[in-house]
């Protein structure tokens, strides 16, 4: 098995415009069409490798699962079997919790990973899978586990300003409606508030928000 993937999502699935199994089935596909002239040459197909992907995703929410995406053979008709590579191509998606200290997850891989991608100290996330999940410390290890660390910080500093963007960017949005319902209520026709920039999506909430205060 040459090919492998591994990729970390950071984001709620609500906000990212298209659903992550798309994304996956995509990479998986790539990293299948990538074989030709490298792993078989002409129609030598049988000789093309599998492919892996493992995602994980800090969704935030309280429930964490694992599921699998892969390729699945189904005869319609008659009764012998068709030998197609259904293993070829198959993806695990992680999703984990963004906070610790709720519960302890029964699953290992999951209580690891949130472990490892929460906002403790070094020195207390080694502590803790050297005790909880029978991790024998040696330099090795240690390195790779501050190399995850580092990564977890970088994925908190990411979701803090995107947080932080999100925040303004609908205090932003809050304040046009506001302004559009201070005008509306001066009596500028929609002509006019369009004319200053702004959008009749905008205006129809401005207008739906004076009503529910009528």
């Amino acid at each position: 098995m040459k090919y492998y993937l591994l990729g970390i999502i950071v984001d709620f699935f609500d906000s990212m415009g298209y659903h992550l199994g798309n994304r996956i089935v995509f990479y998986l596909s790539r990293m299948i069409s990538a074989q030709k002239l490298t792993e078989f040459y002409h129609s030598d197909y049988d000789n093309l490798k599998k492919v892996r992907s493992i995602w994980i995703c800090m969704d935030g929410d309280d429930e964490a699962f694992i599921e699998e995406i892969s390729l699945d053979n189904k005869r319609i008709l008659g009764d012998k079997p068709m030998l197609v590579g259904a293993d070829l191509m198959k993806a695990v998606i992680v999703h984990i919790r963004g906070q610790v200290g709720k519960s302890d997850s029964k699953n290992p891989l999951i209580f690891m990973l949130e472990i490892l991608f929460s906002e403790l100290s070094v020195q207390e996330k080694k502590h803790i899978l050297s005790e909880e999940c029978g991790f024998i410390m040696t330099v090795e290890l240690e390195g790779r586990i501050q190399d995850m660390c580092n990564i977890s910080e970088v994925i908190i500093e990411r979701c803090m300003e995107r947080g932080m963007k999100q925040g303004m960017e609908r205090g932003i949005e809050q304040e046009r409606i506001n302004a559009i319902g201070r005008m509306m209520k001066a009596g500028a026709t929609n002509v006019q508030m369009l004319s200053y920039g702004y959008t009749e999506n905008e205006l129809a909430k401005a207008e739906s928000k004076l009503c529910s205060y009528a």
